[in-house]
């Protein structure tokens, strides 16, 4: 696979443009899911404890209303006296008078199943229901229930008795009872127990607004862990007692708490009432999946409308992808082209911008190339026709070297050894000139060559010309370009030596420094003026200068190839002298890079 990628551009792009669409997306996409999940859990656990705290003043107000109906007994003197007489009430005004009580209380709240009163001196039991009459009983009393003594010890004289028990095997009746303590105020003497026995409908009423029964679970529940209302339709568990313990011995009145056992995982929000109404505890449990679903919802938008951008995305990738590497496919397939020798592009134009640039250039690249292979093609064919008449004229050279051996013979016979010489010198020279065969030389052949030349010139010029010639030992053996001095010399014939004053002179020096090799030819003839000397130095230097004169091609020839053979490695210099005259100077490197030569080119 990424080895695959690597191969193409194409690839590469749409890897990394898919690469920064897909993972940003997914990243923001799981980031925004958990960053909403979060917020909407918080936002739904402030929702429920505020929706809790209205359900608790509610169940708190019918609390109070309901207790209020019990303290009304201490307003009636007349009860407030039958209770604390503790006889049986045996005339029928006293009778009157506690059944009117008694059912005022039963018919005062509808939610009101039954009151019932247990008298504590004479321990009778006076009780009354929607379905019964007032009953009286005598000696029924216990005041040791557990119920009466819960009453009796809390601060404000009041109980409330749980319909349900967490145990399953214990059955208690749809109903909770309100059991109130009358003491004899200011005193302290309890007197008797009233107990209302409550229908559920009411607390069921007011419990259904707080909870959604679909997805949610609400509890009510007393401070012995009894369920007062549940909306699992009273079905109830030992394993509940777990959770259950948890929230009644936490010391806030008010929150939440994460839950995860095998029967329920979410957020358990709680508020606690009132001491002095019940002191019960509103437990609602929201499992996750509600607490997350508009969490869910909102992921399903975004990933929705991400599809469909990412989708998007990856048409403009694409097409993104295909306009910009189309163009360098087109390339790469015509420079396979040429690599299998088709030297044609099959393209005109690919564009204005920087790939259609590299496409032009790379046509007229391609153009050039075809323009230099046929001139190649054309160099190479009088190439070899030149070859061909060197062939053909390899025996005019033979001739004349017999030529002028004959005639040599012929001035030794007639005893004239200076023209012997002569022809002698002259045949070393034309042996060596018409040598092609070497392109660099000894500087010891070179410097023979020269004395060959300074030879022929003293025969010509007699004691007019005086030469010197000075070289190193050392430096007999270096490597110099063939023909180098002969047409630096000659220039000295042709415009120095007719000008001079007195005898001409002209030396040739030749000595190592460090591991350059130093060449002087120094002449007294009469110099060369400086605007000359700074026209043939810019004809020399300078790659497009044209000649002035045809007198300075020898220069320039041996000037090129000094740079041919050793680049920026050689200088060549003309400098006048003081005394009058010019030295040329050339500064070679001791030593050659490399062993191409220029007369192995076409061999």
């Amino acid at each position: 696979m990424i080895s695959f990628i690597k191969k193409s551009i194409r690839n590469k792009l749409i890897f990394l443009l898919f690469l920064t669409t897909v993972v940003p997306f997914s990243l923001s996409l799981i980031v925004t899911y958990f960053h909403t999940s979060e917020s909407l859990k918080e936002n739904a656990i402030q929702e429920n404890l505020n929706l809790l705290y209205q359900g608790k003043v509610n169940i708190e107000t019918n609390i109070k209303e309901l207790n209020s109906l019990t303290l009304s007994i201490y307003r009636n003197p007349d009860f407030m006296n039958y209770l604390k007489s503790s006889r049986f009430p045996s005339d029928f005004i006293s009778l009157n008078h506690v059944n009117s009580v008694l059912q005022t209380l039963l018919y005062s709240d509808e939610s009101i199943n039954r009151v019932y009163m247990s008298i504590i001196e004479s321990h009778q039991l006076v009780s009354v229901s929607r379905r019964s009459a007032v009953v009286y009983t005598e000696n029924v009393v216990d005041i040791e229930k557990d119920y009466y003594l819960k009453a009796r010890e809390n601060q404000y004289n009041m109980y409330l008795e749980a319909m349900y028990n967490p145990s399953p095997e214990i059955k208690r009746s749809n109903s909770f009872t309100l059991h109130r303590a009358f003491i004899n105020v200011p005193g302290e003497d309890l007197l008797a127990y009233i107990s209302l026995e409550i229908k559920p409908e009411k607390i069921a009423e007011l419990s259904r607004n707080l909870y959604d029964s679909s997805s949610e679970e609400f509890y009510i529940i007393d401070q012995e862990g009894n369920f007062i209302f549940s909306s699992q339709n009273g079905q109830y568990g030992k394993d509940d007692m777990k959770w259950i313990n948890l929230l009644l011995n936490t010391k806030n009145e008010r929150g939440s708490i994460e839950w995860n056992d095998e029967h329920f995982q979410g957020v358990m929000v709680y508020d606690k009432i009132a001491e002095s109404t019940g002191n019960w505890l509103l437990v609602k449990r929201l499992p996750y999946t509600t607490l997350h679903e508009s969490a869910y919802d909102v992921a399903v938008i975004n990933i929705i409308f991400g599809v469909i951008g990412l989708v998007l995305v990856i048409l403009a990738t694409l097409f993104v992808s295909f306009r910009i590497t189309n163009p360098i496919r087109v390339l790469v397939q015509n420079i396979q082209q040429v690599e299998q020798g088709n030297m044609q592009t099959q393209f005109k134009s690919l564009g204005s911008d920087e790939i259609g640039i590299l496409g032009e250039r790379f046509r007229l690249m391609i153009g050039k190339i075809n323009h230099l292979i046929n001139r190649e093609y054309k160099l190479e064919l009088e190439n070899k026709t030149n070859q061909l008449k060197v062939l053909q004229s390899q025996i005019n050279p033979h001739f004349l070297y017999n030529a002028l051996q004959s005639i040599g013979t012929i001035a030794l016979k007639n005893k004239v050894p200076e023209v012997y010489t002569s022809l002698t010198d002259l045949s070393h020279m034309l042996r060596y000139g018409m040598n092609m065969d070497e392109g660099m030389v000894s500087l010891d052949k070179e410097v023979n060559y020269t004395k060959s030349y300074f030879l022929l010139q003293k025969q010509r010029f007699g004691d007019d010309l005086d030469y010197s010639i000075e070289v190193d030992k050392d430096a007999l053996n270096v490597k110099v370009p063939k023909m180098m001095l002969q047409p630096i010399i000659e220039n000295y014939f042709k415009h120095g030596f007719d000008i001079r004053e007195g005898v001409g002179k002209i030396q040739l020096k030749c000595t190592l420094e460090d591991s350059f090799l130093l060449v002087q030819i120094i002449d007294n003839g009469l110099g060369i003026t400086e605007e000359r000397l700074i026209e043939i130095r810019r004809y020399l230097y300078e790659e497009n200068a044209s000649s002035y004169r045809d007198c300075n091609i020898g220069l320039k020839n041996v000037y090129a190839r000094l740079k041919l053979y050793y680049s920026d490695k050689a200088t060549l210099d003309l400098t006048n002298l003081e005394r009058g005259g010019l030295c040329v100077m050339m500064k070679l490197p001791a030593e050659m890079e490399g062993n191409t030569y220029e007369g192995d080119h076409y061999r």
